[in-house]
């Protein structure tokens, strides 16, 4: 906009309009669920803050709580809150049509006049010194297309038009009118008025500054108390401009309610604006306007006649031209991407301040393959999405049943009629009904597992669960073990190891939890099953079992600790014991750490390889990641409220992830897997456990059972 100079007709930065997409999709529900084909004008509600930078201004923006609540919402909903400087609420009326047609043929010139005669009025009885806010009020006009999604509308902001129009005097920063004693206090008063919660809303002001440079800042409707002699008076606004040489739009009608009011011909005004929240006198400006009266006695009395309406203009432009605009919603709108939208709103607000390096892309593209779909499952695969996880398969082979709902958090108890639903596929049908845009897959499967021999007819039928099972665990990125047998975790856990797959287990006792994540597998990357390459890997056995690829000593796996295979767990179990039986606190506990766990292994620059770390480790935190330390096991107890963090290398002799296991299974495929379940003693065997527990039954501890008989004090034997 041009420079002004003095003596020149006052000329305003309009008024510009912003509408976020919650509008839009709040108006669209209003539509179809309250409003139908009635077309009469809605009340809404515009929000707008003093200009905030110096080269961008503030706009009116209608928000998803500009409108009426729904009928359901009616309780629950309370008004619009006061006294939020941020939102300055302004009066507006929608006129939303039913077709493209009607929007078309609204008479404009007549609704605006409307608007402007309601501002007339509300100046003349006094309102407008009331609630200065009505003095801004607009006016929307609109037509939502709800199967295209797109939206065709069009702002006005009334203003009265002064004839003659009113002239520049002067304009300038306030940094520049103002003593610096004055401009001190008038910072102070301004930022005081912006602070309290009954004022920081109330966008029409007075300053009054005494002779002794002391401003005070007063409402409107106590115009009469600020005549006093020697005091400078201005006429302060929200401005939501930003141009050096421009007030903004809601001056038109404050200098018309100065004129109609008080008769004053001479007006000086403060457009404020901040910086960082604070008064910006340098941005704000001070100006000087000569109003002029009109031409004429009969003109001059009209402009005191409340029946007499000025004329008035304020239709938005578009792009400098006096057309109506249409926004296209047909992706955003959508319910299951606005899903999307509003489930990453927290995660992308960690990036601004609290974790910048949080990496949503990696958490969204990868695949987590869960084993289990019960109370770890269920809990699991929820803070998966909570933590942005978008592609999560469930595999269980169980149906869900009536005791389940109250601790398996993705059931309900439609989810057990009729002898139950498999719980892969129903957890998958609730996982899509709290997020429409997760991509699960449910696999209903058992698991196969050592200790529960297989009878030939039914061999073929477990080889191909086996052959599955490669598959998935192949085609994912992390594995989570949360069966409730620990036999049924030894073939993922191999899978897992030959793979080199992120691998994470949560286990529960009755008050007590384990949660680890597997180390690397004894081989750093998969190669091929050729006789070759396989003779080569013998060769070099020995130098892979105990360290990864960067020379560190591997972490173990769930089994590592462990001096004996993997057998039946559930046979001859008394019914407590046939079922998991837990704390109800417990597994939320667990779920919610193995997750942590896994956005942490994503996060760390080492990934698998990443070694584990404890809370006092030596470093100092001087190599800590953003989400803290990275630790290999957390073993927690409710009974005593108590975490403790442990660390466990692997196992030569480990039934699961050793080289020596890994290597028979790659040679021997299908064949090793099922000698493995038929046969209990095999793994041990095949890995020494056996010859260790022979060894160990073998050896005498002798006892020294003399005496000192000096001072009669017992010997320790060292063992």
């Amino acid at each position: 906009m041009a420079q002004q100079e003095s003596g020149a007709v006052l000329q305003f930065a309009p008024f510009q309009s912003s509408v976020d997409e919650g509008f839009w999709h709040r108006l669209s529900s209003l539509k179809l669920n309250k409003l139908g084909i009635d077309d009469s004008p809605i009340s809404i509600t515009g929000f707008y803050a003093p200009c905030s930078h110096s080269q961008v201004s503030n706009h009116l923006t209608l928000l998803a709580e500009s409108l009426p609540p729904e009928p359901s919402e009616q309780s629950s909903t309370q008004s619009i809150s006061r006294g939020n400087r941020n939102r300055c609420s302004v009066p507006g009326i929608l006129y939303n049509t039913n077709t493209l047609e009607s929007f078309h043929a609204l008479d404009k010139q007549s609704l605006l006049k409307v608007e402007a005669e309601k501002i007339w009025n509300d100046i003349h009885s006094g309102k407008a010194e009331e609630d200065s806010s009505v003095l801004s009020r607009f006016l929307l006009i609109s037509f939502a297309d709800l199967k295209k999604w797109s939206f065709h509308y069009w702002f006005a902001f009334p203003a009265l038009v002064l004839d003659p129009p009113a002239t520049l005097v002067d304009l300038k920063p306030a940094s520049r009118w103002f003593s610096l004693e004055e401009a001190e206090s008038v910072s102070a008063a301004c930022n005081e008025w912006r602070n309290s919660s009954s004022t920081a809303d109330v966008p029409f002001f007075l300053v009054n500054i005494a002779p002794n440079s002391h401003a005070t800042i007063k409402h409107l409707k106590d115009w009469e108390a600020c005549q006093e002699d020697g005091h400078k008076l201005l006429f302060g606004f929200y401005d939501p401009c930003h141009l050096p040489k421009n007030p903004g739009w809601p001056l038109r009608n404050f200098l018309l309610l100065i004129y109609s009011r008080w008769n004053m011909k001479k007006v000086k005004f403060l457009c404020y604006r901040e910086s960082r929240g604070f008064a910006d006198l340098g941005l704000s400006l001070v100006g000087e306007a000569q109003i002029l009266a009109p031409q004429g006695r009969a003109a001059a009395i009209e402009w005191r006649d409340e029946l007499h309406v000025p004329n008035a203009v304020g239709w938005e432009l578009n792009r400098g031209k006096k057309v109506y605009r249409c926004i296209s919603l047909a992706k955003s709108m959508d319910p299951t991407r606005l899903a999307v939208s509003a489930a990453d709103l927290n995660l992308k607000l960690m990036r601004w301040r609290a974790l910048p390096s949080l990496n949503l892309n990696i958490l969204s593209t990868r695949k987590c393959l869960l084993l289990g779909a019960g109370t770890l499952g269920c809990q699991v695969a929820r803070m998966l999405m909570a933590w942005g996880v978008r592609k999560i398969t469930l595999l269980d082979n169980g149906k869900v049943a009536m005791s389940n709902p109250l601790r398996q958090s993705l059931y309900t108890l439609d989810n057990c009629l009729n002898g139950g639903e498999f719980k892969a596929l129903a957890a998958v049908n609730s996982l899509k009904q709290i997020f429409p845009a997760v991509e699960a897959e449910g696999v209903v499967m058992a698991i196969p597992m050592p200790g529960h021999p297989v009878p030939s007819q039914e061999e073929e039928s477990v080889l191909d669960d086996c052959r599955r099972l490669c598959e998935l665990i192949e085609s994912h990125d992390a594995v989570f073990l949360l069966t409730d047998t620990r036999e049924s975790r030894w073939l993922p856990t191999l899978l897992c190891a030959n793979t080199n797959k992120l691998t994470i287990t949560a286990a529960l006792g009755f008050d007590s939890f384990l949660v680890m994540r597997h180390g690397a597998g004894p081989f750093s990357s998969t190669t091929d099953n050729g006789a070759e390459a396989m003779n080569a890997l013998s060769a070099d056995m020995s130098k892979f079992s105990l360290t990864d690829r960067d020379g560190g000593q591997r972490l173990g796996c769930y089994f590592c600790n462990d001096v004996v295979a993997p057998v039946d767990s559930t046979s001859n179990r008394t019914l407590d014991q046939q079922c998991t039986v837990t704390r109800p606190g417990l597994a939320p506990i667990a779920s919610a750490l193995a997750v942590e766990l896994l956005v942490g292994i994503l996060h760390h620059p080492h990934g698998i390889y990443a070694e584990g770390e404890i809370a006092n480790s030596s470093s100092n935190g001087i190599n800590e990641q953003p989400l803290g330390i990275l630790p290999h096991q957390i073993r927690g107890s409710l009974a005593q409220f108590s975490q403790m963090i442990l660390v466990g290398h692997s196992s030569n002799s480990c039934t699961a992830c050793c080289d020596t296991v890994v290597s028979e299974f790659r040679k021997r495929g299908m064949d090793f897997i099922v000698q493995a379940i038929n046969h209990p003693t095999y793994l041990e065997d095949l890995t020494g456990l056996t010859e260790l527990m022979i060894s160990a039954s073998s050896f005498n501890l002798d006892w020294d059972n003399e005496s000192d008989a000096d001072d009669n004090v017992d010997d320790c034997v060292e063992i």
